[in-house]
């Protein structure tokens, strides 16, 4: 598929992605939209092949993100407080920020399951644009479904995504990222 195909491939499986979700949203009146989902989305449809973009390291990528950012912004004591946004940037939200990034960051790196849109989610959570349990569930929801719809896309459209993780090297370890390429 040339430069053009793939033009095409990403404009039609991202509109279609985020059309879903929101009208999942538009009926019921949830944050079934919210900005990491773009980045998950884009990742999936240039990159399909890519770890990265599977279904696994997707899946794990927000979990990991949406439980660190609630666990922080619980831990420093604003899952009750508006959001940043609202209330502006103080001591405990940049503890709730940087510990749940780092903590996400990290974690990811020990699972395999690099997914730099999680990085988003869990600034998201963090400082405090999504912060009910609810709304955390809904988020997880959201990246379920636009998965499965750049899934379904993929594999009717011939530009599939692994069922669940990329296969491995032919080394034996996972392909491709920044930190299994040589250096040259």
């Amino acid at each position: 598929m040339g430069r053009a195909g793939r033009s095409a491939h990403a404009f039609v499986g991202g509109a279609l992605a985020v059309v879903l979700a929101g009208l999942v949203a538009l009926v019921t009146h949830q944050p079934w939209l919210f900005p990491s989902l773009g980045p998950a989305v884009m990742l999936q449809l240039e990159k399909p092949e890519s770890p990265e973009s599977s279904p696994r390291n997707t899946f794990i990528g927000h979990a990991v993100a949406l439980l660190a950012g609630y666990l922080f912004l619980v831990t420093c004591g604003l899952a009750d407080k508006p959001s940043a946004l609202q209330e502006g940037v103080n001591g405990p939200r940049i503890v709730a920020v940087a510990g749940s990034l780092a903590v996400t960051a990290s974690v990811l790196v020990l699972l395999m399951a690099s997914h730099a849109p999680a990085g988003a989610t869990t600034l998201i959570v963090s400082l405090g644009l999504l912060r009910t349990p609810t709304q955390l569930l809904i988020a997880g929801g959201a990246v379920v479904l636009v998965t499965v719809v750049d899934w379904l896309y993929g594999r009717v459209s011939d530009r599939p995504m692994p069922l669940w993780a990329a296969p491995p090297s032919p080394e034996g370890g996972p392909r491709g990222g920044p930190d299994r390429r040589p250096v040259g």
